[in-house]
């Protein structure tokens, strides 16, 4: 009797663990839809070209993941930095840790894949976490003209995140195809959903966001590439900025320069990489190299310090994209989490990073 009772507790327990993993695996896109772009061919998104999107087997192994060497963790607390005073003018740059950053433009603001839960995972109770709390709160925000996401993976696009930002905004989401019917399984307004093709472009509050190239996939369960991922461009009066999503390195940056560049300041991925997926996360020398491809500006590197989701050590993307952008003569910034940039003075970078080692 005792064993059967304790049966049934775990099974409520697992039960109890489980209850928003439905929700959170979104919507369903429709395929007649989704047609209108030309990368989507038998149901699914491609790349320009055909890539790898599942770990090779003699580079990786879920042993190395879990009980690999390297120092995969702070050693200790991260410095945050708390919420600065309103600006009206100039452009600034919040990073509040992973690749969730605040583009404010002349007093006007965009908030890019904004991810506040503990974990990024279907269920709040396992997957990866936090390796450091969210600098500020969601009430710190200023007011938001658009909410600019690159593609629905759980640490890009959190659906907790999103319920709060559609009761405490009125702000739109931008997005790739596809993610539109994540946001209305969510409860978010058809109104404020819009959806774009790589080189589309939507308007919104004197800011022009622009839908643009990427190499990566997407997918919230095991159905993948059936959204669209991205990069994206932010322009607001003379300024312009570059965000690259998820990506591994491909040849069309010097397009996308020629095309919407000069860029002020370019968000750049250079976390999460491995030899056993080469194809779908930039190594931090190929993130500078994709950085100069665009035509410079200052360079921010983001998708490292808040998740664990690779096997390299806790300091390694930014130290190596500190001695490439030495190496190359580069205009450099690394903010702690919370830490706004003025792009046109921003600070010495400062290795911070690295009494954490």
């Amino acid at each position: 009797m005792k064993k059967a009772l304790a049966g049934l507790l775990g099974l409520a327990g697992v039960a109890w663990a489980l209850r928003d993993v439905p929700r959170q695996l979104g919507g369903k896109p429709d395929p007649v839809e989704m047609a209108r772009s030309p990368r989507y061919r038998d149901g699914k998104f491609h790349n320009d070209k055909e890539v790898s999107t599942v770990p090779d087997r003699d580079s990786f192994s879920a042993r190395d993941f879990l009980f690999g060497g390297e120092d995969r963790k702070p050693s200790s607390a991260v410095p945050l930095v708390g919420p600065a005073a309103p600006v009206s003018s100039g452009l600034h740059v919040t990073w509040y840790g992973h690749a969730s950053a605040l583009i404010e433009i002349d007093g006007a603001a965009v908030l890019l894949d904004p991810v506040w839960s503990d974990r990024v995972s279907p269920s709040a109770h396992v997957g990866p976490r936090r390796l450091h709390p969210v600098p500020h709160s969601l009430s710190d925000l200023p007011r938001l003209s658009a909410v600019v996401i690159s593609h629905d993976h759980y640490d890009h696009l959190d659906m907790a995140t999103v319920d709060a930002l559609v009761a405490s905004s009125s702000c739109v989401f931008v997005v790739p195809l596809g993610l539109g019917a994540h946001l209305r399984r969510w409860a978010v307004p058809a109104d404020r959903i819009v959806e774009l093709d790589w080189d589309e472009s939507f308007s919104v509050d004197g800011f022009e966001l622009t839908c643009t190239a990427a190499q990566h996939f997407s997918g919230r369960s095991v159905q993948r590439n059936v959204t669209l991922w991205a990069s994206w461009v932010i322009k607001r009066g003379s300024r312009s900025v570059f965000y690259s999503g998820d990506t591994g390195y491909f040849p069309g940056y010097k397009a996308i320069g020629e095309a919407h560049g000069p860029f002020d300041v370019v968000l750049m991925q250079v976390g999460a990489y491995g030899d056993a997926w080469p194809d779908i996360h930039m190594t931090p020398e190929e993130g500078v190299q994709a950085f100069d491809d665009l035509g410079g500006g200052l360079l921010i590197p983001v998708h490292w310090a808040t998740f664990n989701l690779a096997l390299h050590a806790w300091t390694e993307p930014v130290d190596r994209v500190w001695r490439e952008a030495k190496a190359r003569g580069l205009k450099l910034a690394v903010p702690r989490p919370g830490e706004r940039v003025d792009v046109d003075a921003p600070n010495e970078v400062d290795g911070w990073w690295q009494a954490l080692a």
